[in-house]
């Protein structure tokens, strides 16, 4: 069986322009005063050909139009694009296409479209029900809009996911109880719910080192909003299927878990990475950075990516234990060599320690080793 075979095939496209620039965003993100949306879209499809060269053969599980902000994108080039890809690939038949969107009104109005365009699951940035803690993370929408756009979202897709940031500054776990509680009776299908990581490089990172950023919970109280999210939405029937994601049973990400399998994929954009297995190599790819360079490098003819890497046996190996161990189902390592002679004590070590659990082929980071899975696999790949 080949890898996208086990792990699934994906196609990752990035946007790279938003409407303002979030305080706590490290992805390659842009403000643009104005954006030539034919010209972009050009390029988009000539990459999409010149990749389909390589990868026609395979059969797409999922398409992801990420950023920047896709929902700034006009519904006819995504129409564009999707035809595009629907021509050159096979596609499964639960083919699912995600598009990350804000939840403003504006944005909102473009969901009808998107639809239309073959768009069947939207992924929307609320990040919090509190407006005082919207402005803080320099989100552009209220309470009262986002939830409106959720409506419409709802009602013109088939699946609805959206965002919640916690562990927010000055934020109690009763306060993060009640707004999961408040989130999950939306109905959404999927949640996707990350605690505030501040990052090098971005407006929150320079305020936090110059003292500023008051009020950040410290490791107990992130700790135990952690397991408050595990049980509240574990009774609602939303389990985490990945250590931040939690879906209803058939309503998980499909083309996250290409990542977290380890399959291949397509990155498509400024900044986007890959990985592909061709003729017995596997190969990561990035593409430039700077959304200029990369349009005008497409433009001139040339790929729009930088030269590839081979990713050896052992960076494959820890790749897929990275990232299968974030599952809830785990890391099938099956067919595969252990990449010292030490692993199989180390995996003992930890099975002891109560952090990993072993079935036949197929390891699991158990209940106390998923929080502090980063430690787990410094151990595991020591």
């Amino acid at each position: 069986m080949d890898n996208w075979q086990r792990g699934g095939f994906g196609l990752y496209l990035h946007w790279p322009f938003c409407q303002a620039k979030c305080p706590y965003c490290d992805f390659n993100s842009h403000v643009a005063a104005h954006i030539d949306q034919e010209r972009w879209g050009r390029a988009y499809l000539a990459e999409l050909d010149r990749l389909a060269g390589e990868t026609d053969d395979r059969v797409l599980t999922s398409v992801f139009f990420g950023g920047g902000t896709p929902s700034l994108m006009d519904p006819s080039l995504v129409a564009a694009i999707l035809d595009r890809i629907t021509a050159r690939w096979r596609l499964t038949n639960d083919f699912e296409v995600t598009l990350e969107a804000n939840p403003t009104s504006i944005e909102a109005g473009r969901f009808a479209g998107y639809r239309s365009a073959g768009v069947n699951r939207v992924s929307m940035g609320m990040q919090a029900l509190d407006d005082g803690d919207l402005r803080r993370l320099g989100r552009l929408h209220g309470v009262d809009e986002g939830l409106r756009a959720f409506d419409i979202a709802r009602d013109a897709f088939e699946r609805v996911s959206f965002d919640l940031i916690y562990a927010r500054q000055d934020q109690t776990v009763a306060q993060w109880e009640a707004e999961l509680k408040r989130a999950i009776g939306y109905a959404a299908d999927h949640l996707s719910l990350y605690q505030l990581t501040v990052e090098d490089g971005t407006a929150f990172g320079d305020r936090l080192a110059r003292g500023g950023l008051k009020g950040l919970p410290d490791e107990d109280r992130a700790a135990e909003m952690y397991e408050v999210t595990q049980q509240v939405t574990s009774a609602a029937g939303l389990p985490a299927y990945e250590i931040s994601n939690h879906a209803a049973p058939g309503s998980e990400s499909r083309h996250n878990l290409v990542y977290w399998r380890s399959g291949d994929w397509i990155g498509v954009g400024p900044g986007a990475h890959g990985r592909l297995d061709l003729n017995g190599t596997r190969w990561g790819t990035e593409a430039p950075k700077a959304p200029g360079k990369w349009l005008e490098t497409v433009e001139a003819g040339q790929p729009g990516e930088l030269p590839r890497e081979a990713v050896s046996q052992v960076e494959a190996w820890e790749e897929r234990l990275m990232m299968g161990l974030r599952l809830s189902e785990g890391v099938d390592l099956h067919g595969l060599a252990a990449p010292d002679a030490g692993f199989e004590a180390r995996v003992r070590g930890l099975e002891e320690m109560g952090m990993l659990r072993r079935e036949r082929d197929r390891l699991f980071a158990t209940a106390a080793g998923r929080p502090v899975l980063n430690a787990v696999l410094r151990e595991l790949l020591a």
